[in-house]
């Protein structure tokens, strides 16, 4: 359980304080999901009062906005960095989906609560959301487009049942038995027809 933050004192920097407050905001999200977190329930955890939490907050939709994008930004500079140290299309590919799945199946991992919670957001909301997955899923989209597959098999198709297996992982994964990186192994393996 999270403690709540003591005040901010004289000397604390009002973005220090806006990140407790999104860390804090972020923990509740993924337990508790988008309706069943209140913008009261983050002040009360954050130590803050209601009218002071919206100095630091504009509302709960750009909250869950922000550390969506925020976690989806960060995913992404990772997978990147390791596609980069990658020269070989199906390496390349093997580097993501490892590198995913790390980041998923990570003990108290956010990504992947703030990831699936689009059934529960407002209509505007989602849209945002989905714009910043659609983007996210670009990088995965120019891996599919490099590999050298047979000539029938829609890329589009493929990319989407690879990154539904990758999402789903999170789903039956029990720490113990294989890591994520010999989960993206075997997975990759499938994929590959190996």
């Amino acid at each position: 359980m999270t403690k709540p933050v003591p005040p901010s004192g004289p000397n604390d920097e009002p973005s220090s304080r806006r990140r407790q407050i999104l860390e804090i905001a972020a923990q509740l999200f993924a337990k508790k999901g988008y309706r069943g977190t209140s913008m009261r329930d983050i002040g009360e955890q954050a130590g803050v009062l209601g009218g002071s939490l919206y100095h630091h907050i504009r509302s709960k939709d750009a909250l869950f906005v922000e550390l969506h994008n925020a976690a989806l930004d960060r995913a992404e500079e990772r997978i990147a960095a390791a596609v980069r140290a990658q020269s070989d299309p199906w390496a390349r590919l093997y580097a993501a989906c490892a590198t995913l799945l790390d980041i998923q199946l990570a003990p108290g991992s956010l990504t992947t609560p703030m990831m699936n919670d689009f059934r529960e957001v407002p209509d505007d909301v989602r849209e945002q959301l989905i714009a910043r997955r659609d983007r996210f899923e670009g990088l995965f989209r120019s891996l599919v487009e490099e590999l050298p597959l047979p000539a029938p098999i829609d890329r589009s198709i493929y990319r989407n049942l690879l990154l539904a297996q990758l999402n789903a992982t999170a789903d039956w994964y029990r720490p113990g038995k294989l890591a994520p990186a010999e989960i993206a192994a075997q997975i990759v393996a499938v994929f590959r027809h190996e």
